[in-house]
This record gives structure tokens, C-alpha cells and sequence, in this order.
């Protein structure tokens, strides 16, 4: 058979039936990114139809290199944290300097990453990248990440907005964006708890319906000038064929004469693009039964190496870094164990594509129960940090972890958790503890903080 032949079905204890109703069941835990990634990075002035394209595409070529790749049951897309990294942050900093397509520029940034993240994928370098990070920083950023991507959930609805006292505070209750925002965190909660599939999706589709509800019934009034638009899909034969206009949008002129900046921000969606994808990996294979005796993970370069394709992809087709996805642990779960799981969803991905209007009409309020639901576990790696040990770890975590949310920037939170980490260590008589790899980031970091004192203030 060929299936059989293909992705060894029998081997790994499993059927064609269990697979495809495995790689649906991925789908559905994921397919919320449909909505939330055009919602995202239209912040940063692209155009979320064609987002939705490139975002449609890049996932399902991404997750048949897993596929074929590797043979793992995993699907990727464009990663939660680093879509909100790429619009709230990388695009305004760059605008400041007088760029008018800042987008552009960073999508030259995930393109020059996931170039960077393919030559590692090819040698042994990764392990050790990996590896000589302390275990600290890297559930402390993965934390931080969580409050950021809440945060970005939040300020989209209105539940939190600014304060020139306290610099933010809760919006108004009696806006339908922020009421039917806070119900809908807690349908995803009620979904979750009773194990329905889909529950994040699901959440956002009945967060929508009460928002028709609500502009039906006249509580929620359409004011374009307020950025309230119409919550009905608009169905024509045009919107239903797939439209892409940002194909190979770069500006390698930016980034040559703003070398050290430009650095900066491929380091860190590389950075974290590397352990978001091991992390998962390891998760997904780990429920899949897929490491070996010594607890590695089979097939490491594949995976890895699907994982930095789909992100050089996505970066030509117009969107942030595709990365994989913890919810393919939804899949595994309901049986899925080879490729054939991740062909499926690759599949009903492609075939998404021509239901735009449904998910570009989503509005930003209802995609906030997405945001904060991810965040919350992504937030749940706090537990893994140890705060009372090492005093090097203790603030390079903590730091790392505040710095995101209360600066709007992933990159603070990584750069400020490895410099205080490497200087406390060295203070405290443990240099020897600092591998290469940290003294590296710390000298990136370093002068890149120099620059910023520099600067004049705003």
C-alpha cells in the first residue's frame, strides 16, 4: 500500500482512518492563526487579505515538509508571539527612523532568519545553541512571551487601554468589544475544561455571532472612524479567489545601512523561533512516543529543517515566521503518529483558502480570547523557573519576563535577560558558567544598548 510504503503506518501503530481524523482534529486546534494572524499584522500596514493568503499557503507547504521531511504528525503556521513581535514591535521601531515600508524591512528580517535557521538545521551547531542557553532564560522567555501576546489581546479589544497616571487601566465595560472580549475568554475556558475540539476556534466563532448579535440589536454601532466596522462577512465570487500581492516584499537596503538594528531583530526572531520549534517538537514527540531511549528526538534535522523552509516561505509569500505548534498535541492525542497527520491538515489549510470572507470579518475583539487563552499557556512555563537559587538566573528570568509586557518588546525581554545574566555571573565569581554562545548575545545586546543610550531622547 502505499500509504503504508509513504509514512510506515503499521510501524508506529497506526491507520489511514486514524490519521486523517488526527490531522482534522490538528486543524481545528489551530485554525484560529486563520483569523487572528491577518488581525495582527495588519497593524503593521499590510493588507490582511493578503495575509490571509500567505498565511493559508506558507502553513500548508510548512507542514508538508514535516511531512515528508521528518514523518511527524506536527503542523506549523505563522507562530503566535512572533506575529505580535513583528507588528507591536519590530515595524513601529523601524517607522520611528522614517521608513515608510517597515514591513517590509521586517520581513527581510524572517527571511534572513529562517535563511540562517536552514544552515543550522544542516549541522550539530543547533544542539549546542540550544543546549548553552541557561534552562532559566528559556522558560522565563517563553513566560514573558505569554504576558506579551495577552497584553496585545487585551489592548485590541479595549479591555486594558492607556493612562497618562498610570500608563494603562481597564477600558469600558459598557463598550460590546470589551464585554463580549471577557465572555468570550471565558466560553474558550468552558470548551477547554469540557475537552470539545476546536475550542479556541469555536470560542472566536461564538465571541463573532454575539458581536452580530450586538450590531443587530444596535449596542454595537458601525463607525469606521472609530475602527468599528461592519461584523457581516461580505460574500461575493471575487472574495472567494485567493488574492496575494506582498510575494518577495524585502528591503535589503534598510538593513545594510542599519546593520547593527537589523541584527538585532533577526537575532531575536531567530532566537526564538529555534525554541518555540524545539520545545514543541520535543512536547508533540515526547505524547507521540517519537524519542528515542535517550529522550532525543528522531528525525531532528528534518523537523527542524521543515520548520526553517516554512519559515524562508512564509517570509516570501508575506507573512511572520512559521513555526510549529504545540496544538498538534490535539492530533496526537486522538491517535495521529505519522506524516499522513500532518498531509491532512496541510490539505484542509489549502482548501481554507478560499474562505476568506468568514475569516478576514472576524474582528479584533473576538480574536482576544485566542490571544489570551495562548498566553495563558504560554505563561504556564513559569513554573519550570527556579527563583531561588542562582542569583544570575533569579534576575535574568525575572527580568526577561517583566521586560516584555511592560515594554511591548520581545526583543527587551531576551536582551535584558541575557546581559544582567552574563554580568551577575561574572560578578559572582561564575564566569566559567558563561558559554560562547552567551558571550556572543551579550556583546550583540551590549552594543546594541550602547546605540540606544546614545540616542536622543524622544
Amino acid at each position: 500500500m502505499f500509504m503504508e510504503k509513504l509514512f510506515k503506518l503499521q510501524e508506529h501503530g497506526t491507520n489511514v482512518k486514524t490519521e486523517i481524523a488526527s490531522g482534522v482534529t490538528t486543524f481545528l486546534a489551530m485554525v484560529y492563526i486563520l483569523a487572528v494572524n491577518p488581525s495582527i499584522l495588519s497593524a503593521a500596514g499590510m493588507n490582511p487579505t493578503y495575509i490571509f493568503t500567505a498565511t493559508c499557503v506558507s502553513a500548508g507547504i510548512a507542514t508538508l515538509c514535516m511531512a515528508f521531511f521528518a514523518n511527524y504528525p506536527v503542523a506549523l503556521a505563522s507562530g503566535m508571539g512572533l506575529n505580535a513581535y513583528f507588528a507591536y514591535t519590530v515595524v513601529p521601531e523601524i517607522v520611528k527612523s522614517g521608513v515608510t515600508n517597515a514591513w517590509q524591512v521586517a520581513l527581510t528580517a524572517v527571511f534572513v532568519e529562517g535563511i540562517i535557521f536552514i544552515l543550522l538545521s544542516l549541522t550539530n551547531f543547533r544542539e549546542k545553541l540550544v543546549n548553552d542557553i541557561p534552562s532559566n532564560l528559556k522558560h522565563a522567555i517563553t513566560a514573558g512571551i505569554g504576558l506579551f501576546i495577552a497584553i496585545v489581546g487585551l489592548k485590541n479589544a479595549g479591555v486594558v487601554t492607556g493612562d497618562k497616571s498610570t500608563l494603562i487601566k481597564f477600558g469600558s465595560l459598557g463598550t460590546p468589544q470589551v464585554a463580549l472580549a471577557l465572555l468570550g475568554i471565558l466560553i474558550v475556558a468552558v470548551l477547554y475544561h469540557f475537552n470539545v475540539k476546536g475550542y479556541i476556534l469555536l470560542g472566536i466563532l461564538i465571541t463573532w455571532v454575539l458581536g452580530m448579535i450586538a450590531q443587530a440589536t444596535g449596542w454595537y454601532v458601525v463607525n469606521p472612524k472609530m475602527d468599528m466596522y461592519s461584523l457581516y462577512p461580505s460574500f461575493s465570487f471575487s472574495s472567494l479567489i485567493p488574492k496575494d500581492g506582498n510575494i518577495w516584499k524585502f528591503d535589503f537596503a534598510w538593513a545594510g545601512n542599519n546593520l547593527l538594528q537589523f541584527a538585532i531583530i533577526t537575532f531575536s526572531f531567530l532566537f526564538v523561533d529555534i525554541f518555540d520549534t524545539v520545545g514543541t517538537l520535543i512536547g508533540v514527540a515526547n505524547n507521540a512516543g517519537l524519542l528515542d531511549e535517550n529522550g532525543n528526538l528522531q528525525n531532528a534535522k528534518g523537523a527542524l529543517l521543515a520548520d526553517a523552509v516554512g519559515t524562508v516561505f512564509g517570509s516570501i509569500m508575506g507573512t511572520s515566521t512559521v513555526t510549529s505548534f504545540v496544538e498538534s498535541t490535539a492530533g496526537v492525542a486522538n491517535g495521529g503518529r505519522t506524516g499522513l497527520t500532518s498531509v491532512t491538515t496541510a490539505i484542509l489549510f489549502f482548501i481554507s483558502l478560499f474562505f476568506s470572507p468568514i475569516f478576514l470579518a472576524i474582528p479584533s475583539f473576538a480574536t482576544t480570547p485566542a490571544l489570551v487563552w495562548v498566553g495563558l499557556l504560554m505563561l504556564q512555563n513559569i513554573k519550570e523557573v527556579d527563583f531561588s537559587h542562582d542569583i544570575a538566573d533569579t534576575v535574568g528570568a525575572f527580568l526577561a519576563i517583566i521586560m516584555m509586557p511592560f515594554t511591548s518588546s520581545i526583543a527587551s525581554g531576551i536582551m535584558w535577560g541575557m546581559i544582567s545574566w552574563v554580568i551577575l555571573k561574572v560578578i559572582t565569581g561564575k564566569a566559567k558558567d558563561v558559554k560562547p554562545v552567551m558571550w556572543i548575545s551579550f556583546v550583540l545586546f551590549a552594543l546594541y544598548a550602547v546605540k540606544l543610550a546614545m540616542a536622543p531622547a524622544a
